[in-house]
């Protein structure tokens, strides 16, 4: 069966060229809406929770500098539109599984640097999304730099 909705979830570095490419051309070959996520995390999360100062103003200007990112890729890719790219803040997981969900897509596309552990096969952000996936997830090997 072809994929009907293709969403995919990127980092906005310059490494998720690739991804996107890969997952526009499964849109292109399938005839599938393709969609676009990024995912805010909170800065707490990275020191583990507990941060003796307010971070509100820099969660504020990373959110912000995400949004910029974002409006260049819809301007490099005219597939993307706002209408079709979302920019969500929590934990990836569990936002890229909401979505997808809400939106009844039926896979999801998603870089992999492939570092340690079982990141070795898929990266830590791949791997978490392929636990509680309702649909299929590619993961899109990511050739480091030499």
């Amino acid at each position: 069966m072809p994929y009907q909705h293709i969403l995919v979830a990127v980092d906005l570095t310059e490494e998720c060229d690739p991804v996107i490419q890969r997952a526009r051309d499964l849109s292109v070959s399938n005839g599938a809406k393709l969609s676009l996520v990024h995912i805010v995390e909170p800065m707490a999360m990275a020191f583990g929770g507990d941060v003796p100062m307010d971070l509100s103003q820099l969660q504020q200007q990373q959110f912000d500098q995400a949004k910029e990112r974002l409006e260049k890729l819809i301007v490099k890719y005219p597939e993307l539109t706002r209408e079709n790219s979302h920019l969500s803040y929590g934990q990836p997981r569990q936002e890229i599984h909401h979505l997808a969900k809400e939106q009844a897509c039926d896979l999801v596309v998603v870089g992999s640097h492939g570092r340690h552990g079982l990141a070795l096969l898929l990266g830590s952000t791949a791997n978490d999304l392929l636990h509680g996936a309702h649909c299929d997830t590619l993961a899109v090997r990511l050739k480091r730099a030499e």
